[in-house]
């Protein structure tokens, strides 16, 4: 079973459970029914898969045509897809499939707004870890048909050193120096810097990557010009669609957003059977 599978099942058993007791009631006839996935406003697609794939883990004779793929910028009134299956099968996986596919679309069309709005600088908008429990695969590919990018997946394929990481170690240098020992070779290593001192400590210490956490505009640059290129430098804290801007125009090369996928709203998208 792939991780996409997971979440469905799990998703189908937490919504169907032993059975949908409203639609086994009521629907009897078995025969083919048509339905129609409709945008209720402007967006930008992510999920049509993942919506796709809820239907065939319920019954694989559902037919699932997708009239735009992911990343598509859709209108409102636009439909998204037409289903053909049995109306008993097409009303139980109804919740799970919209669920999934306006939550991907919402962090999607937020990703896009926020690419948008660095269009001409050199900066990259990333994603975080800060993602809904269990849909971490979804949110970040959302990301990408957004338009933005991936930072590290979990806490076992990056090395980022956090404040805590240095207060338990003792130090930004005793805390590199342990990483380098314990890392493959072509890991980078990533450190989180609060002040002028720490991003000069973190520079001679040899990180790949400086996250400038919380600094403004005015430290930024500071910081960008000490740096002068010879380590990546992330942006992160206090990044909304107001200044993410401001921050590209320092001269980060990555600026994180927590905001993608924790404070998405989710798209208004609607199924209609034929004849509702």
């Amino acid at each position: 079973m792939t991780g996409l599978d997971r979440i469905i099942e799990n998703a189908l058993a937490e919504d169907i459970h032993t059975g949908d007791l409203t639609t086994l009631s009521i629907v009897k006839d078995r025969h083919e029914t048509r339905a129609r996935l409709i945008a209720k406003e402007p967006m930008v697609l992510a999920g049509v898969g993942a919506a796709a794939r809820v239907y065939h883990l319920l019954d694989q004779r559902v037919l699932f045509t997708n009239l735009f793929n992911d990343g598509d910028e859709i209108s409102s009134g636009n439909i998204i897809a037409e289903l053909l299956g049995e109306a008993s099968i097409l009303l139980q996986g109804e919740r799970v499939a919209l669920n999934i596919l306006q939550r991907m679309c919402g962090v999607a069309t937020l990703t896009a707004r926020y690419v948008a709005q660095v269009r001409g600088t050199a900066a990259r908008i990333v994603d975080t870890r800060k993602t809904a429990p269990g849909l971490r695969s979804l949110d970040k590919y959302a990301v990408r048909a957004g338009g933005g990018f991936n930072h590290r997946f979990g806490l076992y394929d990056g090395v980022l050193i956090k404040e805590n990481h240095i207060a338990a170690a003792g130090g930004i240098a005793v805390a590199v120096a342990r990483a380098r020992e314990n890392i493959p070779h072509l890991m980078k290593i990533e450190v989180e810097t609060e002040t002028m001192a720490q991003v000069a400590e973190a520079l001679a210490c040899g990180a790949d990557i400086i996250m400038l956490d919380n600094m403004d505009s005015t430290a930024m640059r500071e910081a960008v010009a000490l740096i002068a290129g010879r380590a990546l430098v992330e942006a992160s804290g206090g990044v909304n669609l107001e200044t993410v801007r401001e921050i590209a125009e320092t001269g980060v090369n990555i600026i994180s957003v927590g905001a993608l996928t924790h404070s998405c709203r989710a798209m208004d998208i609607s199924m209609l059977l034929e004849g509702s």
